[in-house]
């Protein structure tokens, strides 16, 4: 009796607690959710992907939880950016074998591909208080833009190291391994077309953004910002780089001012306000799509949805 009644308690936990305890043991772990979208194409039919970043979280001032480098420390495999992104990761992931993780600015195939960041502005630095005294530890943006995951060429890179490490890890899986890094590289292909088609009409078109996260994506498909409100989005512009920001979205006739879902900061509208600028929003996260083996083609659909219906106005 007793054995049955423990078999049953062993059944209602793991229908209580099976989701969790999936997760806790996810084969993949990857820190944000766009690199999630790259790995489940990747995992499809073979092992679990999961995203350590809660949506509506920044990569720029998260802090791990216990249960979070638990889940780290028990991932088959670890994807990430690198220190420069997820400042929060360096500590835990440096305990993780090399054949065990995949540093995507570290790849071979992505070092000559890095973009330069840019510098941060004057205006930025007119803040006080504790933000000022917090902003080095938030601020974590090195030499290089490590936006990487908005990079088409980058994700099949980073695609096909997951792949790479992922057949020494299961290699009873290659089959299906090779299948879906196939099935990937052809749905980008095809996906990467489509928007450059849908954003054509748009180039020249000059815009905003709310942090200078994009760069990787407007220079493969030929947008053209104007400018940022900041480098850092923990930290808002000042009063003098938003009236710089103001007159720049005049005297450049600006289509368009893209604030985005994570930070909604009033200043966006501000700025916009009693100006003939459209307000847009973009998402470089993706929060709204579910992993899935396209879910990478769909964010880049989204963000090319994004800029269109804000950059076509009239």
């Amino acid at each position: 009796m007793l054995h049955k009644n423990t078999l049953l308690f062993a059944a209602l936990s793991a229908a209580l607690w099976g989701g969790a305890s999936l997760s806790a043991s996810a084969a993949v772990v990857t820190s944000l959710k766009p690199l999630g979208f790259i790995a489940s194409a990747i995992t499809e039919g073979v092992t679990e992907t999961d995203v350590l970043l809660p949506d509506g979280a920044s990569a720029h001032d998260y802090a791990l939880r216990p249960s979070d480098i638990k889940r780290l420390q028990s991932a088959d495999l670890v994807v990430w950016v690198g220190p420069e992104m997820e400042a929060f990761m360096k500590k835990p992931v440096s305990g993780v074998s090399d054949k065990r993780k995949v540093t995507i600015a570290y790849l071979s195939e992505v070092k000559p591909l890095l973009m330069k960041g840019a510098e941060e502005d004057d205006g930025e630095h007119e803040h006080g208080g504790a933000h000022a005294e917090n902003e080095e530890a938030h601020h974590h943006h090195g030499e290089y833009n490590m936006h990487l995951w908005l990079s088409p060429e980058i994700a099949r890179f980073t695609a096909v190291a997951i792949h790479e490490k992922l057949v020494e890890l299961m290699p009873q899986s290659r089959t299906k391994l090779d299948a879906n890094l196939k099935n990937f590289e052809a749905q980008l292909a095809a996906t990467d077309k489509q928007v450059d088609n849908e954003l054509a009409p748009f180039k020249g078109k000059g815009y905003f953004v709310f942090h200078d996260a994009y760069g990787y994506y407007e220079k493969h498909y030929g947008l053209t910002p104007l400018g940022h409100f900041t480098v850092n989005p923990e930290i808002q512009p000042g009063a003098q780089r938003l009236h710089e920001i103001r007159t720049q979205l005049v005297e450049q006739k600006a289509a368009c001012v893209f604030a985005e879902p994570q930070f909604r900061p009033a200043v966006v509208e501000a700025v916009a306000r009693g100006t003939s600028v459209r307000m847009g929003t973009l998402d470089p996260l993706g929060t709204n799509i579910k992993l899935g083996k396209t879910s990478y083609s769909a964010f880049l659909s989204q963000l090319a949805n994004q800029y269109a219906s804000c950059l076509k106005g009239d």
